[in-house]
Parts: C-alpha cells; sequence; structure tokens
C-alpha cells in the first residue's frame, strides 16, 4: 500500500467510455440523444482513494475470489469511522452486509409490511422508494414536503401525523440527508418526526447513504437514530461507502439495527432472498477507505463544494428562468426550472435534445418533482462548465 494518497487531482479527467459505465456507455440507452453530457445517475467521475486501489490490487494478486466473511478488521474500520465523523460507535453486532441499500430498502418493506400496507414517503424523493414499495404490492402514502421561499424543503409535520392516523403504515422510508433536494434535516426536525412515528408504532428506514456528503461546513449530519433515545428500537439505519468513495459498483452496504427480534426478521429475510456471502473486493474497498481514506474524502469534499459555488454563480448570472436549489448535503443539486413554464415534456426536451445534457428529470422522484431537473456535480469543472454553457446557451434561444 502506498506510503502517501494519490489521487487527489479531482480536475483530472478520467475518460469511462468503453468501460461498461451505466453512466457514460449506457446513458443512449437509458434515452439521451448521441453527444448528451451525462450528469445524471449518483455516481462520480474522480479516481477514488489510491488506498483503496492499492488494496485491490493487492488482494487480486492472490488470484483467489472465494466466498469472503467480513473480518473483525473490517467492523473496527467502520466503527471507527462512524465514532470519527457521526459520533456513533457501531457494535458490530447489529450490522448487515448487503449487495446495496436499495437492496434493503425492498428487504424492510417485505419483512416488516404485509402486502396491501401503506408505506411513508415524503416526496419528492428518491424514485426507487416508489418501486420497492409498489413492486411489492404495498401502497405508497406520500406526505410531499413544503418548499420555502428560498426553496428548500420541511417536513409537513401536519399532514405526516394526519396520513398516519388514516392509514394503515407499518413503514417510513426517511431519505436523510435528501435526494434529490439536498436538505441536511437537523436534530429537532428529526426528533419531532421520530416521536410522530413513535406514537404510531412506525419502524423508520432511514437512507443514510449521503451521511458523509454535508457541503454546508457549518452543519452537522444527524444519524436519525441518534436524536433521541427511544430512537434505535424502531430504527433501521442503511448506511455505505459507496457514494463517499465512489464503489457503488462493488456492491456493500451496511445496515444497522439495534432491536434483535427486528435484526433477526431483517437476517431471515435478506436470507429468503438469497443473499449469504458478500463480495470479496467490495469488503477489501469498504475497509480500505474508511480505514485509510480521511486525506482523500476532505479532497473530494471540497473539490464538490467548489463545484456548488461556481455552478450557483453561473446559473444565477446566467441561465434565466433556471434557479439551483442550494444543497447542504449530497453531491446533487435541485434544478427548479418552473419559471420556464415548460411542460414536463418540454423540460425534458430542452435538457436532452436541445442543451444536449443528460440530468435525472425531476418527474422520476414523483409528482412533487415535476418542474425540475437533477445535476450531478461529482464531476470535473470542465465538464461542469461545459454542461450549464450548453444549458446557457439552450435555455437562451428558448427566450
Amino acid at each position: 500500500m502506498t506510503a502517501q494518497e494519490q489521487n487527489l487531482n479531482f480536475d483530472t479527467p478520467v475518460s469511462r467510455i468503453g468501460t461498461g459505465s451505466l453512466k457514460w456507455d449506457w446513458a443512449v440507452k437509458r434515452g439521451a440523444p448521441e453527444g448528451a453530457l451525462p450528469l445524471w445517475v449518483a455516481d462520480m467521475d474522480f479516481r477514488t482513494s489510491s488506498f483503496v486501489a492499492d488494496a485491490i490490487k493487492e488482494r487480486a494478486e492472490e488470484a483467489i475470489f472465494g466466498y469472503t466473511e467480513a473480518d473483525d478488521a473490517y467492523f473496527e474500520a467502520l466503527s471507527s469511522w462512524y465514532e470519527r465523523h457521526h459520533n456513533w460507535r457501531i457494535d458490530p453486532n447489529s450490522v448487515i452486509i448487503t449487495p446495496g441499500v436499495v437492496f434493503a430498502l425492498a428487504a424492510a418493506v417485505r419483512a416488516f409490511t404485509e402486502e396491501g400496507d401503506g408505506v411513508l414517503v415524503t416526496g419528492p424523493v428518491y424514485y426507487p422508494f416508489y418501486e420497492v414499495i409498489r413492486d411489492n404490492g404495498r401502497k405508497v402514502v406520500n406526505v410531499p414536503l413544503l418548499s420555502d421561499e428560498n426553496g428548500q424543503y420541511h417536513f409537513d409535520e401536519a399532514g405526516i401525523e394526519k396520513a398516519l392516523e388514516e392509514n394503515n403504515v407499518p413503514l417510513f422510508l426517511l431519505c436523510n440527508p435528501h435526494n434529490p433536494g439536498g436538505r441536511v434535516w437537523t436534530r429537532e426536525e428529526l426528533a419531532r418526526i421520530g416521536r410522530i412515528c413513535a406514537r404510531h408504532h412506525v419502524l423508520v428506514v432511514s437512507d443514510e447513504i449521503h451521511d458523509d456528503l454535508v457541503l454546508d461546513p457549518s452543519i452537522q449530519q444527524q444519524v436519525f437514530r441518534s436524536c433521541d433515545p427511544s430512537f434505535p428500537a424502531f430504527t433501521i439505519t442503511c448506511t455505505s461507502a459507496s457514494k463517499t468513495f465512489n464503489l457503488a459498483g462493488l456492491q456493500v452496504s451496511n445496515i444497522i439495527i439495534e432491536n434483535e427480534p427486528l435484526e433477526r426478521r431483517f437476517r431471515q429475510e435478506v436470507s429468503a432472498m438469497g443473499y449469504s456471502q458478500q463480495n470479496t473486493l467490495g469488503l477489501v474497498a469498504t475497509r480500505a477507505a474508511y480505514a485509510h481514506g480521511e486525506e482523500w474524502y476532505q479532497g473530494m469534499l471540497s473539490y464538490i463544494r467548489g463545484n456548488l459555488d461556481y455552478t450557483e454563480r453561473f446559473v444565477k448570472d446566467n441561465i434565466k428562468g433556471v434557479r439551483l436549489i442550494r444543497p447542504e448535503g449530497t453531491y446533487l443539486a435541485w434544478l427548479d426550472c418552473r419559471e420556464l413554464h415548460l411542460t414536463a415534456d418540454e423540460l425534458d426536451d430542452l435538457f436532452l435534445n436541445k442543451a444536449k445534457i443528460f440530468l435525472d428529470s425531476g418527474r422520476i422522484f414523483g409528482k412533487d418533482g415535476e418542474g425540475y431537473q437533477r445535476i450531478n456535480l461529482a464531476c470535473t469543472r470542465a465538464t461542469l462548465t461545459e454542461a450549464l454553457t450548453r444549458l446557457q446557451r439552450a435555455v437562451e434561444e428558448l427566450h
């Protein structure tokens, strides 16, 4: 393993074309025209920490990739990271490893609800939330978030209380930090929502995959289960190094359940879905990232903060009718395009076919996302500049 971090120049372009990249190679098959710049799906165009790469190379040299389990060193790296960054010393006995957070969401829906039950979401929200509910025969109970004058989202607490009173809702899928809006919920907000759920005996599945990606240095990410001493008893916390260190393709997530009966039931469901041993290189990469990736992580975070500042200025100064809702967390920004007065189809056409940039259409995040587009800021400044310039030209032609 190298003595110091090597991959700290985030301006260095890395061609992902021809690598099977979902983001780049499959964009056309996902509806983008030829030549469209892809700033859609949430992965980075940055090389991950050289410590992660070196750990994978070292393991690859053994040339044996048999069944593998997470060992004590893995859990020590995980627990130490969360203790340093989130003031939470995770008990290894409470960790269930899955091949992804979406897999875990589906397992929770199947384990803790019955067909026909309602599952609470607060739209607009990460679109697989809707899919794992509907595809498993459950009902989406959506209480839309409220938007203030700055475009920042807030929970409709009265609406959530009413929805839980009027529907059979055993489960709430919480997005913390919020995707696509970028809110990093405060401790007070989460505590109030948690107490509402406790009163109605609702389990909370907290998707905290973006928990390390706080863009506002004055804000602290709040682990939902830590907002009240009673919350661990009814919380399932979903975490992963995949967003923080760009490891999504290695498919390792850590799901923490501190209530033993809930943990047993969840493990049974994971087993029933046919999953047991984890991705060998995913375990190696996650351990190395949490144990040795601090310098890379801080550098990446600083670069994305710079990209956000740049994007905010560019949009404000050059793109009339589009407003960037400044995210507090994630590396995804929510573009409010409603002042362009376009239909959802017209807005998608503007971005895809006129600007030739492939973002995530707001409509996929639910009806509450119509009129918005989500842009991925985890790319080189040059790529970002080209995308924003294309959008500027397209909007000027529209006006």
